[in-house]
């Protein structure tokens, strides 16, 4: 698991970026959230794994901690 934090999350587009721990911005998509409910903020640390699709590397299974 990776460590960082949200950077900016948009509700209702669904999807944001997040900072991870070594400055880099990393894409994460609703899908991507454990719990789709979580009010997300930036600046809200987070954990997630880091996969690669298509267009890219991309956080999944991302939780707030």
């Amino acid at each position: 698991m990776e460590n960082g934090k949200l950077k900016w999350y948009d509700a209702i587009k669904g999807f944001g970026f997040i900072e991870t721990s070594n400055g880099s911005d990393i894409f994460v998509h609703r899908t991507g959230l454990i719990d789709s409910s979580d009010d997300m903020q930036p600046d809200q640390e987070v954990e997630f794994e880091i996969k690669e699709g298509a267009k890219g590397l991309f956080a999944v299974n991302v939780k707030t901690i």
